[in-house]
């Protein structure tokens, strides 16, 4: 997998003078079945998140609140996505590097994962993905 199969993903987006509201279900507008869902939130100013890649699992990270980018790095190259609007998805599938870093104030970022929590799905080390991707 590399950063080709990476994409921006358009929720729906009901508009509403009450407030709108965005929504997704599982194998339509996230291409997979969605087995966890958690959320980053209280971040400090400066700090950054995930520094991990996955050997299976695929996610879509959403900007409930605020901003942040995520930083992606194939093993070939490294590219950045801002994600700021509530109706946005970044669909990242396996073995992507990533990062999430530059949050805003009282920032919220939900992401759905395709599987529960597993620890060994984890890559943890940068050099070790490298040499996997090779």
């Amino acid at each position: 997998m590399g950063l080709e199969q990476v994409k921006i993903i358009a929720l729906p987006k009901i508009l509403d003078e009450r407030g709108n509201l965005s929504f997704f279900e599982n194998q339509k507008q996230v291409p997979f079945s969605i087995a966890r869902v958690y959320w980053i939130y209280d971040v400090p100013g400066g700090e950054v998140r995930g520094g991990h890649a996955y050997k299976t699992l695929q996610e879509v990270i959403i900007a409930l609140s605020g901003s942040f980018d995520v930083v992606l790095n194939d093993g070939k190259e490294e590219k950045t996505f801002s994600l700021n609007r509530s109706y946005t998805g970044l669909y990242i599938p396996s073995m992507v590097w990533r990062r999430l870093e530059n949050f805003s104030t009282n920032s919220l970022a939900l992401i759905a994962a395709d599987q529960p929590y597993n620890e060994k799905d984890y890559i943890r080390n940068y050099e070790e993905f490298s040499a996997l991707k090779r």
